[in-house]
């Protein structure tokens, strides 16, 4: 095939609603995770007063992910047509610690995550 490109068949994958809200999904409980370890790793650095190393760890990863969640955010309030309320309420999830999980959880009960079983059966 030449002359065919697939970056159209890609493009419309990537942005496929339900491919968007399990990424979303995802990355939301990575960035709460990310969190967890990143406290834990702050409680030895400053509490025990043991080691850097966790924090050494976990800060870059933490930010990586927090990175990946803001724009993940982003791509989901266009691809899944979210309001800019539910687009900021997502993006000052990410800021205290876990908060990104119950976002998750209250996007997806009120409809605008479609994931579960309703997306699967949507899909056919």
């Amino acid at each position: 095939m030449p002359g065919r490109s697939l970056a159209p068949f890609v493009t419309s994958l990537l942005l496929d609603p339900p491919t968007v809200a399990r990424a979303f999904r995802a990355v939301a409980l990575a960035e709460a995770v990310s969190w967890v370890l990143l406290l834990a790793g702050m409680f030895v650095k400053w509490v025990l007063r043991t080691s850097e190393v966790g924090v050494q760890l976990a800060g870059p990863v933490h930010g990586a992910v927090f990175l990946l969640y803001v724009a993940l955010t982003l791509v989901a309030w266009r691809v899944l047509r979210w309001t800019p309320r539910t687009a900021l309420l997502a993006l000052a999830a990410s800021v205290p610690p876990l908060v990104t999980v119950w976002f998750e959880r209250w996007a997806e009960r009120t409809g605008r995550l479609p994931v579960g079983r309703a997306a699967v059966a949507a899909a056919g």
